[in-house]
């Protein structure tokens, strides 16, 4: 008898250990979710300031009317929606994922108008974000929120983002005195 409670003394508290995050888990996890509360903003500040530096006034139009309209569809489909979140939590609002649309909004803007070289990082922020919000402490998305995020926010880029061409050239035209002069000019 003493051999068994002496096994059940050390197994039962092992295995209600087991059960519970150890420090380092909680660390980790509490690390991935804060920097993807971070991280879901460098693609759209990335996008402004690769704006600003490019002088790219249409670029900006393009990428204010696709932030708002992700902002505004993010949280129009949240409130409407109502999804709970994972794991029995009561706050609501789970579908889409908001960090999760905010970050692939930023990242597909700078794809689409800059091309992959900028793409590619920007993505790559994006996919930690979304991983962020599957894997953080609190386990706030479901696969569906993340997936839902990322077509809202790539969904709102397309809708109003064209490539950037710079003006390679320039047509005039000049009249007078009976004359008319028609001028291209193009920049290699």
């Amino acid at each position: 008898m003493k051999p068994i409670i002496f096994l059940l003394a050390i197994f039962i508290p092992s295995i209600v250990l087991a059960q519970n995050e150890t420090p380092s888990e909680y660390r980790t996890e509490k690390t991935i979710q804060d920097i993807g509360d971070y991280a879901q903003h460098a693609p759209a500040l990335t996008s402004l300031i690769v704006i600003i530096a490019k002088k790219d006034k249409k670029g900006f139009w393009q990428f204010t009317k696709s932030y708002g309209t992700n902002l505004a569809l993010t949280y129009a489909l949240k409130y409407s929606i109502n999804k709970p979140r994972p794991e029995g939590r009561t706050d609501g609002h789970a579908f889409p994922s908001g960090h999760t649309s905010n970050a692939f909004q930023g990242a597909s803007f700078l794809q689409r108008r800059y091309g992959w070289g900028y793409g590619i990082p920007a993505y790559a922020v994006a996919g930690f974000t979304a991983f962020s919000r599957l894997e953080g402490l609190e386990d706030r998305h479901d696969a569906w929120d993340v997936l839902g995020g990322v077509l809202v926010g790539v969904g709102s880029t397309y809708l109003f983002t064209t490539p950037y061409l710079k003006e390679h050239y320039e047509l005039s035209f000049n009249s007078g005195s009976g004359e008319y002069l028609l001028g291209v000019t193009y920049k290699f």
